[in-house]
């Protein structure tokens, strides 16, 4: 395929929403029959249907047709601040995919990976880390047994949920979660072994006081990472317990804005950043956000619970950054030949924990148009976490 790039002008004709069980997507298109693709964060719908999200896709094409897609910093500012109450998580999840699409459609009229678009490599594959689960009888067992089959499979760095299942979560003490923590990362610890690299992730559940004694608890297993060890809301607040504990924390998906991670930083509130490309301004922000960490000597781990576009999209970014850690593997437990994969074509290749950088143009991955009937629009539904005494706990 020849370049476009220096034939008459390309202009972007619509956007195209896409949902697939819980995922979306958005395509946008060209004049040139040339398709870009991302993908979206549910955002504030995390809980729930998704309703928000192409209605701020209209708002986004309004803008955006009749536009040259490969002036994607231009139009990154327009999408943005067109907003005039800006920095929402459901405005910024929008801007994320439509990001993703149009770095795709500038790779495909440049016939170049977009990795080679952001200066080019300085690696040319991303460590990965896995998550064991044990979802059907959360026995600290079954969880072993799910991270050495990962192992097995090439994966040098395990995190994992600690706090057993929601609704038990929602009635223990202080003392039972902090206790049931150290169970399943003892367990996890002793089915690995010394040389494997494990994390927690209490999914910004517990307060600060829980948070610091779990840390406590938990300082001779060694963790490469503590996730979200309460809201990340108060950062003053995270800052005082990642002072206190005695392993780094990572934290970073729920925040959308450069400022956000700025104050995460000013505050010595995270060793690792956790910027999710589907909510926190897409390729050409997170980039943004990863040169900020750099000047504090901090490194990424991008969120990565979506799909493979999102993935393929965040492997493009840490393919061209120098500070990246490693990346997450979306899928949960067992990670290969998920029926997921079905959706998608160019799946990047997966080797001994590591995925290789494509040099497809644009950002590689495709959707299997065909198999989208198979995976129709579904809520994504999370159920709040209630005590006995019917107070909310949290989602």
């Amino acid at each position: 395929m020849g370049s476009h790039m220096g034939k008459s002008k390309v202009t972007i004709t619509r956007l195209e929403p896409i949902q697939a069980g819980s995922l979306l997507f958005v395509r946008v298109h060209t004049d040139e029959g040339i398709c870009g693709l991302g993908e979206m964060h549910p955002a504030s719908m995390a809980s729930g249907g998704r309703y928000t999200g192409t209605g701020f896709l209209q708002f986004i094409e309004e803008y955006l047709v009749g536009k040259d897609p490969t002036e994607i910093e231009r139009h990154w500012q327009h999408m943005f601040r067109r907003s005039l109450f800006r920095g929402g998580a459901d405005a910024m999840a929008a801007i994320s995919a439509v990001d993703m699409a149009l770095w795709d459609v500038t790779g495909k009229l440049a016939d170049l990976p977009v990795y080679k678009l952001l200066g080019g490599p300085v690696r040319e594959k991303v460590k990965l880390f896995a998550t064991p689960t044990a979802y059907d009888d959360w026995t600290p067992e079954r969880l072993g047994e799910s991270a050495v089959q990962l192992v097995e499979q090439g994966f040098k760095v395990l995190r994992i949920y600690p706090l057993g299942p929601r609704e038990l979560f929602a009635d223990m003490g202080f003392r039972q979660v902090t206790r049931t923590s150290e169970k399943y990362v003892s367990a996890l610890r002793k089915a690995v072994g010394d040389d494997i690299d494990i994390a927690i992730d209490v999914i910004c559940l517990l307060s600060p006081a829980e948070a610091i004694e779990t840390g406590r608890l938990l300082e001779p297993y060694g963790l490469i990472f503590f996730e979200d060890p309460i809201e990340p809301d108060n950062i003053e607040a995270l800052g005082h317990v990642a002072s206190k504990l005695p392993m780094p924390v990572s934290s970073g998906e729920r925040l959308c804005t450069i400022h956000q991670f700025r104050e995460l930083l000013n505050h010595n509130a995270a060793a690792f950043l956790r910027p999710d490309l589907g909510l926190a301004g897409g390729i050409t922000n997170v980039r943004k956000i990863a040169a900020l960490a750099e000047a504090s000597y901090v490194s990424l781990i991008p969120h990565n619970p979506l799909s493979w576009v999102t993935a393929a999209a965040s492997l493009h970014l840490c393919a061209a950054v120098q500070n990246i850690a490693m990346l997450e593997h979306h899928q949960q437990g067992q990670v290969m030949d998920s029926p997921m994969d079905d959706l998608f074509q160019g799946i990047p290749a997966l080797e001994d924990g590591y995925l290789i950088v494509p040099d497809r143009p644009g950002l590689g991955i495709e959707l299997n148009d065909e198999a989208l009937r198979h995976f129709p629009p579904s809520a994504g539904q999370r159920p709040g976490i209630v005590g006995q005494d019917g107070g909310l706990r949290d989602y």
